[in-house]
Protein backbone atom coordinates (compact mmCIF):
# COMPACT_ATOMS: atom_id res chain seq x y z
CA UNK A 1 0.00 0.00 0.00
CA UNK A 2 1.46 3.34 -1.05
CA UNK A 3 1.63 5.99 1.67
CA UNK A 4 0.38 9.33 0.31
CA UNK A 5 2.34 12.08 2.08
CA UNK A 6 1.22 15.65 1.57
CA UNK A 7 3.91 18.33 1.66
CA UNK A 8 2.89 21.93 2.20
CA UNK A 9 3.96 25.24 3.68
CA UNK A 10 3.54 28.95 3.16
CA UNK A 11 5.53 30.96 0.62
CA UNK A 12 9.25 31.18 1.38
CA UNK A 13 9.23 28.33 3.88
CA UNK A 14 11.46 26.05 1.76
CA UNK A 15 8.95 23.62 0.28
CA UNK A 16 10.63 23.22 -3.13
CA UNK A 17 14.02 22.53 -1.55
CA UNK A 18 12.43 20.04 0.85
CA UNK A 19 10.54 18.31 -1.99
CA UNK A 20 13.91 17.77 -3.73
CA UNK A 21 15.19 16.08 -0.56
CA UNK A 22 12.38 13.50 -0.73
CA UNK A 23 13.14 13.04 -4.44
CA UNK A 24 16.85 12.57 -3.71
CA UNK A 25 15.94 9.77 -1.29
CA UNK A 26 14.21 8.02 -4.19
CA UNK A 27 10.58 8.89 -3.49
CA UNK A 28 8.43 10.19 -6.36
CA UNK A 29 7.22 13.76 -5.90
CA UNK A 30 4.14 15.23 -7.59
CA UNK A 31 4.09 19.03 -7.79
CA UNK A 32 0.69 20.77 -8.01
CA UNK A 33 2.21 23.91 -9.56
CA UNK A 34 3.97 21.87 -12.25
CA UNK A 35 0.69 20.06 -12.97
CA UNK A 36 -1.04 23.41 -13.59
CA UNK A 37 1.80 24.49 -15.91
CA UNK A 38 1.35 21.26 -17.92
CA UNK A 39 -2.43 21.78 -18.09
CA UNK A 40 -1.94 25.38 -19.34
CA UNK A 41 0.72 24.45 -21.92
CA UNK A 42 -0.10 23.87 -25.62
CA UNK A 43 -2.15 20.68 -25.86
CA UNK A 44 -2.85 20.73 -22.11
CA UNK A 45 -6.29 19.58 -20.98
CA UNK A 46 -7.19 23.02 -19.52
CA UNK A 47 -6.39 25.09 -22.62
CA UNK A 48 -9.63 24.67 -24.59
CA UNK A 49 -12.09 25.08 -21.69
CA UNK A 50 -10.21 28.10 -20.26
CA UNK A 51 -9.90 29.77 -23.68
CA UNK A 52 -13.64 29.20 -24.28
CA UNK A 53 -14.65 30.66 -20.89
CA UNK A 54 -12.05 33.47 -20.88
CA UNK A 55 -11.60 34.88 -24.39
CA UNK A 56 -8.26 36.63 -24.64
CA UNK A 57 -6.49 34.23 -22.29
CA UNK A 58 -4.95 32.12 -25.06
CA UNK A 59 -1.41 32.96 -26.17
CA UNK A 60 1.20 31.34 -28.39
CA UNK A 61 2.36 29.11 -25.52
CA UNK A 62 -1.04 27.94 -24.30
CA UNK A 63 -2.83 29.90 -21.59
CA UNK A 64 -1.23 33.31 -21.03
CA UNK A 65 -1.17 33.54 -17.23
CA UNK A 66 -0.71 37.33 -17.22
CA UNK A 67 -3.70 37.84 -19.54
CA UNK A 68 -5.74 35.45 -17.39
CA UNK A 69 -4.74 37.39 -14.24
CA UNK A 70 -5.96 40.63 -15.81
CA UNK A 71 -9.28 39.03 -16.78
CA UNK A 72 -9.76 37.66 -13.26
CA UNK A 73 -8.91 41.06 -11.71
CA UNK A 74 -11.76 42.64 -13.70
CA UNK A 75 -14.29 39.94 -12.76
CA UNK A 76 -13.81 38.56 -9.21
CA UNK A 77 -16.56 35.96 -9.72
CA UNK A 78 -14.63 34.46 -12.63
CA UNK A 79 -12.18 32.78 -10.25
CA UNK A 80 -14.88 30.27 -9.28
CA UNK A 81 -15.33 29.37 -12.96
CA UNK A 82 -11.58 28.94 -13.41
CA UNK A 83 -11.35 26.72 -10.33
CA UNK A 84 -14.29 24.63 -11.58
CA UNK A 85 -12.28 23.95 -14.76
CA UNK A 86 -8.81 23.50 -13.27
CA UNK A 87 -9.34 21.74 -9.92
CA UNK A 88 -10.84 18.51 -11.34
CA UNK A 89 -8.04 18.33 -13.94
CA UNK A 90 -5.36 18.80 -11.27
CA UNK A 91 -7.04 16.13 -9.10
CA UNK A 92 -7.04 13.73 -12.08
CA UNK A 93 -3.36 14.45 -12.76
CA UNK A 94 -2.57 13.70 -9.10
CA UNK A 95 -4.56 10.42 -9.20
CA UNK A 96 -2.74 9.35 -12.39
CA UNK A 97 0.60 10.01 -10.65
CA UNK A 98 -0.39 7.99 -7.58
CA UNK A 99 -1.57 5.12 -9.78
CA UNK A 100 1.65 5.25 -11.83
CA UNK A 101 3.71 4.90 -8.63
CA UNK A 102 1.43 2.41 -6.84
CA UNK A 103 4.33 0.01 -6.24
CA UNK A 104 6.30 2.62 -4.25
CA UNK A 105 6.22 2.77 -0.44
CA UNK A 106 5.80 6.56 -0.34
CA UNK A 107 4.63 9.16 -2.84
CA UNK A 108 5.03 12.82 -1.91
CA UNK A 109 2.36 15.27 -3.05
CA UNK A 110 3.65 18.86 -3.04
CA UNK A 111 0.50 20.99 -2.67
CA UNK A 112 0.94 24.69 -1.76
CA UNK A 113 -2.67 25.27 -0.65
CA UNK A 114 -3.20 21.78 0.78
CA UNK A 115 -5.22 22.70 3.88
CA UNK A 116 -6.93 25.65 2.19
CA UNK A 117 -8.29 23.28 -0.49
CA UNK A 118 -9.18 20.42 1.88
CA UNK A 119 -6.75 18.00 0.18
CA UNK A 120 -5.61 16.50 3.48
CA UNK A 121 -8.73 14.30 3.46
CA UNK A 122 -7.30 12.27 0.53
CA UNK A 123 -3.87 11.78 2.14
CA UNK A 124 -2.37 9.47 4.74
CA UNK A 125 -0.33 12.20 6.43
CA UNK A 126 0.89 15.78 6.05
CA UNK A 127 4.31 17.33 6.57
CA UNK A 128 4.53 21.12 6.89
CA UNK A 129 7.73 23.04 6.14
CA UNK A 130 8.27 25.98 8.46
CA UNK A 131 10.84 28.54 9.56
CA UNK A 132 10.94 31.81 11.52
CA UNK A 133 8.89 34.67 10.05
CA UNK A 134 12.03 36.80 9.60
CA UNK A 135 13.76 34.09 7.53
CA UNK A 136 10.58 33.59 5.47
CA UNK A 137 10.31 37.33 4.78
CA UNK A 138 13.99 37.59 3.83
CA UNK A 139 13.70 34.64 1.41
CA UNK A 140 10.56 35.95 -0.27
CA UNK A 141 11.72 39.56 -0.62
CA UNK A 142 14.97 38.39 -2.22
CA UNK A 143 12.97 36.98 -5.17
CA UNK A 144 13.10 39.02 -8.38
CA UNK A 145 10.16 41.42 -8.68
CA UNK A 146 8.77 40.67 -5.22
CA UNK A 147 7.50 43.59 -3.18
CA UNK A 148 6.39 43.88 0.45
CA UNK A 149 2.85 44.58 -0.76
CA UNK A 150 2.73 41.49 -3.00
CA UNK A 151 4.19 39.36 -0.19
CA UNK A 152 1.46 40.55 2.21
CA UNK A 153 -1.23 39.84 -0.41
CA UNK A 154 0.06 36.26 -0.87
CA UNK A 155 0.18 35.68 2.89
CA UNK A 156 -3.40 36.95 3.23
CA UNK A 157 -4.55 34.11 0.94
CA UNK A 158 -2.67 31.41 2.85
CA UNK A 159 -3.57 29.78 6.13
CA UNK A 160 -1.30 31.12 8.91
CA UNK A 161 1.85 29.07 9.53
CA UNK A 162 0.88 28.38 13.17
CA UNK A 163 -2.42 26.83 12.05
CA UNK A 164 -0.68 24.65 9.42
CA UNK A 165 1.80 23.48 12.04
CA UNK A 166 -1.04 22.61 14.43
CA UNK A 167 -2.76 20.49 11.77
CA UNK A 168 0.39 18.72 10.52
CA UNK A 169 1.49 15.18 11.31
CA UNK A 170 5.11 16.30 10.94
CA UNK A 171 6.84 19.68 10.94
CA UNK A 172 10.02 20.08 8.90
CA UNK A 173 12.14 22.98 10.20
CA UNK A 174 13.87 24.64 7.26
CA UNK A 175 16.11 27.09 9.14
CA UNK A 176 19.06 24.99 7.92
CA UNK A 177 19.44 22.45 5.11
CA UNK A 178 20.86 19.91 7.57
CA UNK A 179 17.86 20.25 9.89
CA UNK A 180 15.41 19.88 7.02
CA UNK A 181 17.24 16.86 5.57
CA UNK A 182 17.35 15.17 8.97
CA UNK A 183 13.57 15.69 9.43
CA UNK A 184 12.85 14.34 5.93
CA UNK A 185 14.92 11.21 6.59
CA UNK A 186 13.20 10.69 9.96
CA UNK A 187 9.71 11.01 8.40
CA UNK A 188 10.55 8.47 5.70
CA UNK A 189 11.96 6.03 8.27
CA UNK A 190 8.82 6.36 10.42
CA UNK A 191 6.49 5.77 7.49
CA UNK A 192 8.44 2.76 6.19
CA UNK A 193 8.81 1.25 9.69
CA UNK A 194 5.08 1.60 10.43
CA UNK A 195 3.92 0.35 7.02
Amino acid sequence: MTYKLGLTGSIGMGKSTTARMFHDLGYPVWDADEAVHRLYAPGGAAVKPIAARFPGSLGNDGIDREALKRILAEDPDALKDLEAIVHPLVAQDRENFIREHAARQIVVLDIPLLFEGGSERQLDGVAVVSTHAEIQRERVLSRPGMTEEHFRMILSRQMPDAEKRARADWIIPTDTLEGARSAVERICREIVTNA
